[in-house]
Order: C-alpha cells, then sequence, then structure tokens
C-alpha cells in the first residue's frame, strides 16, 4: 500500500511539474490531467488499503487472542476437575 502511495505522489509531482515548466507551446493538458489523475487517484487507494489492512490485521490479532484465552481457560478447568477429584495430592 505505501508503494502504491508513493507512485502516486510521483505521478501527481510529475504532472504538476511538466505543467508549470512547460510554456503551453505544445497542447499536452491531456497528459499532464491523466498523470495527475492517476497520481492521486494511486494516492486514495493506497490510503484506503492501507486503513482497510489495518482493521483486518487488528481484528484477526483480536481474534487469536480470543483462541488463545478460550484454551487457557479450557486448561485451567481442566486442572480445576482433576483438582477436585484428587483433594488429597498437592
Amino acid at each position: 500500500m505505501k508503494s502504491l502511495i508513493v507512485i502516486g505522489i510521483i505521478l501527481l509531482g510529475l504532472g504538476a511539474l511538466l505543467f508549470y515548466l512547460n510554456d503551453m507551446a505544445i497542447d499536452l493538458r491531456v497528459i499532464y490531467g491523466a498523470l495527475s489523475g492517476i497520481g492521486i487517484g494511486l494516492i486514495i487507494g493506497g490510503l484506503v488499503g492501507y486503513v482497510s489492512k489495518g482493521n483486518a490485521v487488528k481484528e484477526a490479532q483480536l481474534r487469536q487472542e480470543f483462541k488463545q484465552l478460550q484454551k487457557e481457560k479450557a486448561e485451567l478447568e481442566k486442572e480445576r476437575t482433576e483438582n477436585n477429584l484428587n483433594p488429597g495430592s498437592l
């Protein structure tokens, strides 16, 4: 996602640079607009992808922690039942 943002910034900068450096002797406004538009689209797409990936990673981590807690709870209950069956052995 970060590479999309970097490429988008480069294309946006290239479009702006060409637009301001060229004195419009050659009418290339379509190319400047396309470079800038693609750059803006890549920047926005990269940001949206980065945010959604971050949320998915957090969600997966929470699920993994929950499974670990369930496993620990099951082990503790098993130990407790074993201790209740054998109260004299500690």
